[in-house]
């Protein structure tokens, strides 16, 4: 058994088969970067997938685990499971990130940073790839309300798509809870309301789709799809315009 730690990565995927090559690949270089620092192994999780997902994460000589819950929650569990009870060595330091999404090089180097600083968890942002599918003004909706929910060298965000905990931290949370969505913001909440240390950083961000065809109900393409609904009130004599209409929560 290897005394480096292992870093285990969670990727949930329903239907991915499209987007997971280039997830797969940035995971690569991340962990190409820690190489002197740790082992990674990363796990896909192949949710109810009716596509080729499974066998392509095969191709890329990851691990895989079939699930069929069609539930994002239980799939970063059952990763983060199998991660935890490997044979050969247990993970220390579980991350998460989405199939639809690509980590910066620096990534896994910027949890493991926060680690050794006596984080128990690290918390990333998230950037969207492209704005060219989506109606112009969603961009700047989308900046203005992200940008709402930071302050300084901290934020408020939790994304799966970006996120990071110590092995013990999360089994002494009860880990990922059996949500349909916002399995990530019930996680992070445990977290803080045990006191633990959170490390939240804005400097990393992971480049994810602009989609709205959500995999997840209220997830982060519901609220793009959100922003791309919303229209503008006509304004009352004397006054401004103004913006109406639902638009999902932004985690």
């Amino acid at each position: 058994m290897s005394s480096t730690p292992l870093v285990g990565v969670v990727v949930p995927a329903h239907d991915e088969e499209e987007l997971l090559a280039d997830c797969l690949a940035g995971l690569r270089e991340a962990a190409r970067a820690v190489a002197d620092r740790a082992r990674v192994c990363v796990v896909v999780v192949a949710d109810d997938c009716s596509d080729g997902t499974e066998a392509l994460a095969r191709r890329h000589r990851v691990g895989v685990v079939r699930v069929a819950a069609h539930n994002v929650g239980r799939a970063r569990a059952a990763g983060a499971d199998v991660l935890l009870s490997r044979p050969a060595g247990p993970a220390t330091w579980l991350a998460t990130t989405d199939a639809d999404s690509v980590v910066p090089p620096d990534w896994l180097a910027a949890q493991l940073d926060a680690r050794d600083a006596g984080a128990d968890a690290w918390v990333g942002t998230v950037e969207v790839a492209d704005w060219s599918g989506l109606p112009a003004p969603v961009r700047a909706r989308y900046r203005a309300a992200y940008a709402h929910r930071a302050g300084g060298d901290r934020h408020r965000h939790v994304h799966g798509a970006s996120l990071g905990v110590a092995a013990r931290a999360y089994r002494g949370v009860g880990g990922f809870p059996s949500l349909a969505s916002g399995e990530d913001v019930a996680l992070v909440r445990r977290l803080d309301e045990a006191g633990l240390r959170v490390l939240r950083d804005p400097v990393h961000p992971v480049a994810t789709s602009a989609r709205t065809a959500a995999r997840a109900p209220d997830g982060f393409a519901s609220h793009l799809r959100g922003l791309a609904e919303m229209h503008v009130i006509p304004a009352a004599p004397g006054t401004s315009p103004h913006e109406g209409g639902s638009a999902a929560r932004i985690s």
